[in-house]
């Protein structure tokens, strides 16, 4: 495998470098001096911020941008291998290393590298834990998948030990890291396209626990079901969090301001209790910050520290995200695309003040849709009016909602039978002119989805 090295950097292309995580890697490379360029399919946020700060952004993804300058390549499961680029990349015997395995080798140059995994809520827990480090003047090089306000972007280069991340499961990439530290903040069932089943997934994490070394350090959602599955005989210390006294870090006395925001006790052992305040809303994000606590602790980082971060933290783009009020409706926006996550965010939703709470969604992959349609559907109806989308395909050929014969109707039969109000557009033009004759003041509307729903919420704001 050809090895990335920070003390003779090269020239690295990115194929697919507008994605979320490869443009925050391609960012890392770049501030250390490495020459950067990469292609994607069209403009987004993270392509004009890579532009912004120098780095050569092919629009259109062609055999002919791949030379012979080039020294090394990375892309990402969602690219397939009869991708033109990656087809050039052969032909040409241009090393090759995908998204994970080039994190992985970057996190080997770090002292304490820290992985955030979990089938929920990796970005807002590993960016939590950032700007803990970062208000504790820890100086961490960070990669998250979202866009954290205190470090302008979805990564940043410190010059200390410390390097914190977001270690998927998917293809089971998180395989390739090399952690100090590993967060594992929850396992269900997801990605059916790739994995088996919840048994596939659980060993999935199994592996990736057992990748932590014996002076590491692994902090677990003890609410897991079975936890020690995947804990049993690992020889890093473990940290256990929930929401019951069995776990060393759990909370109490719960409260919520008038927007959402909870404040909670902080038990924990061999320490008094502590009371710590959230900027961001919501129960689930109790949970991300006790991850987050927990880790704080174990780096001996001051309370007062860790308080004024957490509360200073107000999430990451597209995480209940404030857009904007028009004609007196609240507009939110929301990468959810899981049940779980999906009735977190409508649960939080629902601390708001508002008269209705409207829920635009855009179910993500065909494979997720059909494998958990009857849990969309329960976890949908937390909200008063629900408005589908078509299925956004993300690495899925558009010919498999065909041949799975899946369509979002089939979910809206789902949720009109569960007796929750249920409209379904084709277009977002429909959809936008749909909201703007039914949504009244002292609604809350949130597009939901980790496709482009977001874009519907911003044309109604006339951003």
């Amino acid at each position: 495998m050809y090895r990335i090295d920070f003390s003779h950097p090269v020239s690295v292309y990115f194929v697919g470098i507008g994605g979320c995580g490869m443009s925050s890697l391609a960012r890392i490379l770049s501030n250390a001096g490495f020459q950067v360029a990469g292609s994607d399919r069209s403009k987004s946020a993270y392509t004009k911020m890579l532009e912004s700060e120098g780095v050569t952004v092919l629009y259109g993804q062609r055999a002919e941008n791949i030379t012979d300058r080039i020294d090394c390549a990375v892309y990402t499961s969602a690219v397939p291998k009869d991708n033109p680029e990656r087809v050039a990349l052969e032909g040409k015997n241009i090393p090759c290393l995908t998204r994970a395995q080039l994190l992985g080798q970057i996190m080997q140059y770090y002292q304490t590298p820290i992985a955030v995994s979990g089938t929920h809520g990796k970005t807002t827990t590993a960016s939590m834990i950032s700007e803990i480090l970062l208000q504790a003047g820890l100086d961490p090089t960070v990669s998250v998948g979202g866009i954290l306000k205190s470090i302008g972007g979805n990564s940043r280069v410190g010059n200390t030990g410390y390097m914190v991340a977001e270690a998927d499961e998917y293809t089971n990439s998180f395989l390739d890291f090399h952690p100090k530290i590993g967060v594992i903040l929850n396992i269900e069932e997801d990605h059916p396209d790739f994995f088996k089943d919840l048994a596939d997934i659980r060993s999935s994490f199994r592996r990736f626990a057992q990748l932590l070394p014996a002076d590491g350090c692994l902090i677990i959602n003890g609410d897991i079901p079975d936890v020690g599955e995947i804990t049993e005989g690992l020889p890093c210390r473990v940290i256990t969090y929930g929401f019951t006294d069995r776990a060393d870090y759990y909370p109490e006395d719960i409260t919520y301001d008038q927007v959402g925001c909870p404040s909670f006790t902080l038990r924990s052992p061999g320490r008094a209790p502590r009371r710590f305040t959230l900027g961001v809303r919501g129960e689930h994000n109790v949970s991300n910050a006790l991850a987050a606590l927990a880790l704080a602790d174990l780096l001996s980082i001051d309370d007062s520290v860790i308080n004024q971060a957490l509360l200073s933290y107000h999430g990451a783009d597209r995480r209940f995200e404030y857009k904007g009020t028009v004609g007196g409706v609240t507009v939110f926006d929301d990468f959810a695309h899981h049940p779980t996550e999906i009735s977190a965010t409508l649960k939080t939703a629902a601390k708001y003040p508002h008269n209705r709470i409207w829920c635009v969604f855009q179910p993500h992959t065909y494979t997720r849709t059909k494998a958990l349609l009857k849990q969309f559907a329960e976890a949908l109806t937390l909200a008063d009016r629900v408005v589908l989308a078509d299925i956004y395909p993300s690495r899925e050929p558009v010919s498999l909602g065909a041949s799975l014969g899946i369509h979002s109707r089939m979910l809206q039969q789902e949720i009109q039978a569960l007796g929750r109000e249920c409209d379904y557009f084709p277009t977002f033009d429909e959809i936008e002119n749909f909201l703007l004759e039914n949504c009244i003041k002292g609604d809350l509307l949130i597009t939901m989805g980790a496709g482009d729903v977001v874009k519907i919420g911003e044309n109604l704001l006339g951003n």
